[in-house]
């Protein structure tokens, strides 16, 4: 059974800070991309920062970069998404996924393998 289980989430002031993670099981971790997607009220959902299969490099978004930052635990099967500085923009659903493609991967679209059920994060302004 495929599972990718998000916690982590909740209701913060702006300026504060959330730690999400993302534990998987089900599938071999190591060889998939793993990523962090959002999703606000009405809009589409939306790439925010993934770790690559290969090495496990890193990538932001423009909304993530300088206040995200994404870390795994290959051993735990466990990625981590650090967020600091919220803004009430970033007030969403997050979900973790994965995916094994060798290219489509770094579009950040809606249409990888494996996701989670997402965890609520709400920022206050």
């Amino acid at each position: 059974e495929v599972q990718l289980v998000e916690s982590g989430g909740g209701l913060v002031q702006a300026g504060g800070s959330l730690r999400l993670s993302c534990v998987a099981s089900g599938f071999a971790f190591d060889d998939y991309h793993i990523g962090w997607f959002r999703q606000a009220p009405g809009k589409e959902r939306e790439g925010v920062s993934y770790v690559k299969k290969w090495d496990r490099s890193t990538y932001y978004t423009d909304s993530a970069k300088g206040r995200f930052t994404i870390s795994t635990d290959n051993a735990k099967n466990t990625v981590y998404l650090h967020m600091n500085n919220l803004k009430p923009e970033d007030t969403a659903v997050y979900y973790c996924a994965a995916d094994a493609s060798d290219w489509g991967y770094q579009f950040m679209k809606p249409n990888w393998d494996y996701w989670g059920q997402g965890t609520q994060v709400t920022v206050r302004s």
